[in-house]
Formats: structure tokens, sequence, C-alpha cells
């Protein structure tokens, strides 16, 4: 479970984040929505201690998250826009156990994280691939295989589909949907719902800095749609 409670978040005089107080179950799927310069990005880099408040909480699994970054960050997976800017090895199978191997897991654990993970983005035959080669959807399948590996409860998405073409997009919303029913909880940025509506528990929508809605996007279909955000 992730829980803000009054979280404030400040860049320079500017507030970026006011007041946020917000609780996530685990295996629920929400989606973060809202336009440019709404908070998201800024909300979700405190989920594992990325950045830290100015002032409240931010928990994990009712542990603050200051007081044990490994476990928040073992618990909270992050794959960001970009992904190839993150990778640290020259394959696929290299950079996907590049995360259980710092955990200290044995050589047999971490074998089966890969593969395991490998498989549920349906890369399991491009282990030995050189990361140069694959194709921007193709990364970020290899970015969502690396954050399952670590096993988190949550696995946080800022902007996944940015600049997939169709067949990329589908892709990762199938692999998405995959994990979802296997009980990985997901947390989704996006400013665009057409890709994960049908997936959605929840619409969490931030405007100014603060929570706009919050509920099933059956109940909030009307009002994303008064403050500029498509409805599919």
């Amino acid at each position: 479970m992730i829980t803000t409670r009054n979280l404030v978040h400040r860049f320079g005089g500017a507030v970026a984040l006011d007041k946020i107080s917000l609780t996530i179950p685990d295996g629920q799927f929400v989606v973060l929505a809202g336009p440019n310069g709404s908070g998201k990005t800024t909300l979700v880099r405190h989920f594992n201690g990325l950045l830290t408040p100015d002032e409240g909480d931010v928990l994990v699994d009712e542990t603050p998250v200051e007081d044990d970054l490994v476990a928040a960050r073992t618990r909270v997976g992050m794959v960001f826009q970009h992904p190839r800017d993150t990778f640290v090895s020259a394959t696929v199978g290299a950079d996907v156990s590049f995360g259980p191997e710092n955990l200290g897991l044995s050589h047999e654990e971490i074998d089966r994280r890969v593969e395991t993970s490998l498989s549920a983005v349906g890369m399991e035959d491009r282990k030995n691939d050189r990361i140069g080669s694959l194709s921007g959807g193709e990364c970020q399948r290899v970015a969502i295989a690396g954050a399952l590996a670590m096993e988190p409860a949550h696995l946080v998405l800022d902007e996944p589909f940015t600049g997939l073409d169709a067949p990329a997009r589908d892709s990762v919303i199938s692999h998405l949907e995959r994990c979802s029913k296997d009980g990985t909880g997901f947390v989704v940025v996006t400013h665009d719902l057409r890709d994960v509506w049908s997936l959605a528990d929840r619409i969490v929508a931030l405007r100014d800095g603060q929570i706009a809605v919050d509920g099933k996007p059956s109940e909030v279909a009307s009002k994303i749609a008064d403050f500029g955000i498509h409805v599919p």
C-alpha cells in the first residue's frame, strides 16, 4: 500500500504539490491523469524516495519511505519515459537481472525472476539480444520486465506510451493487462486516457498540484472532461 498524507512539495517558491492525501491499495490499477504541469510526475517520484516532501508524509506498507529506502524501492518499481536512458547493461537479460542481483539473491532465484518477467512482456526469446538493437516498444517492454523482476507490489509507469507507434502501444497495453490480472498494482501517469481507460480501477486527476478528481472511471468521466482531459 502507498499512502501520502498532506504531502507538500515546492520547487523554489512554487508549490508543485499542495497537501496531497492519497491511499493506493495493493493490486489496484490507478491512472494518474492531468494536464502538463499538474504535478503527476512530482507526486509519483515521492513513492520510492526519488523526491522528499517539504511537508507531510509518504509511506509504503505503513513505513515512512525515508526510513527504509531499499524496502520502498523494492515494493514500488518505476519506469520513466525514454527507458534507453536507464539501461545499465548491453543485453536484455543482463539488464533485467541487474536489480535482482543487487538484492543479493541466489543465481537460481535471479534466473527465475528474469525468465518470469521477460515472459510477462513477451520477450522471453530475446534475452541475449543487445539493447541497442531494440525498437522503442521493445525497450519499453524490457524496462517493464526489469521493474517486474524486482517483484514489486506496485509498478509506476510515467507516460509509458510516449513515442510508441500503434503496434508497440497495443503490445505494451496487453502486457500491462496480463500483469494486472496476475496481481501487480499499477500507477500509470498519463494525460491521454485512451490506452488505459478500460484497464483502470480508479482515475485520480490532478490540477494545480491538488487532487481534483478521484473515483471509478464511470463515476468521474464527466468531471475530468470539464477540465480538458479527453475521455475515450
